[in-house]
């Protein structure tokens, strides 16, 4: 029995498991303009985002962080535990709001991963005992789509190729393997709290959000990076996308991918201290209070109100 395990996106989900497919396994297809299908897949989109996929959209639109995801995505849960992704927004009967008519694709030339994989979905599997993830992929066949019936055959890998997808899965692979580590590991992960799945939303999306983070002051106090890393984030996105997978490493699964400086968590207990001492001070008096009108209802019978 293999020890491969399977990591299916959810829009490719199905009772059956699909052919696997490798580089050299061969598919017929084909879509151009002019085929009776043009455009049908694009009124049906259920396009779930990677990160590299928001910073070459939000870049092809000239739109900051925070006005793309605003304009043209919606959330989703990857998972049971409420981790956070994105998809691209539709129009009310679910078109791709890129559509541009019978022209097709609008942002074409930095269309989104899935976009670019269509009709071949991508595999992130792993082997046993590993969390780095191996490609490899299967064919999807929807009624709607004729590219199937075209008289011409080309392996995977040459249809990537066509596709332009090395880059994007280049730059995506260490956000793949994220998810991939937290699905497979299950409870033994355990559930991340409210802070690390917002720092998760704002590490795989809201890079400029992101960008002011890391170049704060507190967070310079906190961490130990190099002068240059921080010069380097300041303008480079691909570079900061690096740092937040680093990041969601650290929060998601405590491993210490970017050091402290020393005494940090000692100075961050002494400064929140006097806060967290005020709160268990509010907190047992609210108990106090609530037990003494509990007495006081039990021995009279009269409440307060």
């Amino acid at each position: 029995m293999s020890d491969e395990k399977f990591d299916i996106p959810d829009q490719f989900a199905s009772p059956a498991i699909p052919a696997v497919l490798t580089e050299d396994s061969v598919i017929q297809f084909k879509c151009y303009k002019g085929i009776s299908c043009f455009n049908a897949c694009c009124k049906r989109a259920d396009v779930t985002l990677a990160p590299y996929d928001v910073l070459r959209l939000q870049k092809r639109l000239g739109m900051n962080s925070e006005a793309f995801l605003k304009a043209h995505t919606v959330p989703f849960q990857l998972d049971a535990d409420g981790v956070p992704g994105i998809k691209l927004r539709t129009d009310d009967e679910g078109a791709c709001l890129f559509l541009d008519g019978e022209n097709g694709c609008s942002v074409y030339s930095d269309r989104p991963t899935v976009c670019r994989y269509y009709p071949v979905a991508l595999l992130n599997l792993r082997e046993k005992d590993t969390y780095v993830a191996k490609q490899q992929y299967s064919l999807i066949r929807e009624g709607h789509c004729k590219g199937h019936e075209e008289a011409r055959e080309l392996t995977v890998g040459e249809y990537r190729a066509e596709q332009g997808v090395g880059e994007f899965d280049e730059h995506n692979k260490a956000w793949y393997e994220l998810i991939l580590k937290k699905k497979s590991g299950g409870p033994g992960v355990g559930k991340p709290n409210e802070m690390s799945l917002q720092l998760f939303f704002m590490a795989s999306f809201n890079f400029d959000m992101l960008r002011r983070f890391v170049l704060s002051d507190n967070f310079k106090a906190t961490y130990n990076l190099p002068d240059e890393t921080y010069a380097l984030v300041a303008g480079d996105d691909i570079a900061l996308m690096q740092l937040g997978n680093r990041l969601m490493r650290q929060a998601l699964f405590g491993e210490k991918t970017i050091p402290e400086q020393s005494g940090a968590w000692e100075k961050r207990v002494d400064e929140r201290r006097e806060i967290w001492e005020a709160r268990a001070k509010a907190e047992t008096e609210a108990r106090n209070a609530k037990t003494e009108k509990d007495m006081r209802q039990e021995t009279t019978g009269c409440s307060d109100n």
